[in-house]
């Protein structure tokens, strides 16, 4: 399809930045509390970007690129995560305005626990074969962040960032319904895409 064709609005995604805030061990690319990591936006990670973080990191950035809060944290705009290997490194990300400072939001109140989302997973699509025979129209019904039970791990792992992104208030301003995110694709060949709908603020 060509760019002039796509439907799909484009979205300013917000610069952001990593800090390290912990480190307990070797770390391969050197990283050390103090570092700051900038990227672009959540798809452009700065050169030789550790793939280990970007993998515990990824639904984070997701997340508050598209205006997910943290109430658990003091700046509600930011969120700490851990490198995988291991736990060596921990690290804080935040969002920059437009001027490359720190956007905060203070905490309001200290969260007295949990507050999961309920969500609609949806088989948007069928393309080709499913091992697990999904089938256009199929729902599948989840609380917070628990995984379906019996649902494809590979197919989870690509719909969590977005589930984490709703589940603390993410909006997809592109989307006929922002509360919703469409088209998003199996990992085996795109043959299933997937609908994925919060049901409650």
């Amino acid at each position: 399809m060509d760019k002039k064709e796509c439907p799909v609005p484009r979205v300013k995604f917000p610069r952001l930045k990593l800090t390290v805030i912990k480190k307990e061990g070797y770390c391969y690319h050197n990283y050390d509390v103090g570092d700051e990591l900038i990227l672009d936006d959540f798809t452009h990670p700065p050169k030789d970007f550790c793939l280990g973080l970007a993998k515990s990191a990824f639904s984070c950035l997701y997340a508050l690129t598209f205006g997910a809060s943290f109430g658990f944290m003091e700046n509600t705009k930011s969120i700490n995560t851990t490198c995988p290997d291991n736990a060596k490194l921990s690290f804080k990300i935040e969002v920059l305005d437009d001027k490359g400072k720190v956007t905060f939001l203070p905490q309001k109140e200290k969260p007295k626990g949990p507050n999961p989302k309920t969500f609609e997973i949806e088989v948007e699509e069928v393309r080709g074969y499913c091992h697990y025979g999904y089938k256009k129209g199929d729902i599948f019904k989840v609380k917070g962040l628990k995984t379906p039970e019996g649902f494809c791990g590979a197919a989870y792992s690509v719909l969590f960032p977005v589930l984490f992104a709703l589940n603390f208030g993410a909006s997809f301003s592109f989307e006929k319904d922002p509360d919703c995110k469409t088209g998003t694709a199996c990992p085996d060949n795109g043959y299933i895409k997937f609908k994925v709908r919060r049901l409650e603020q």
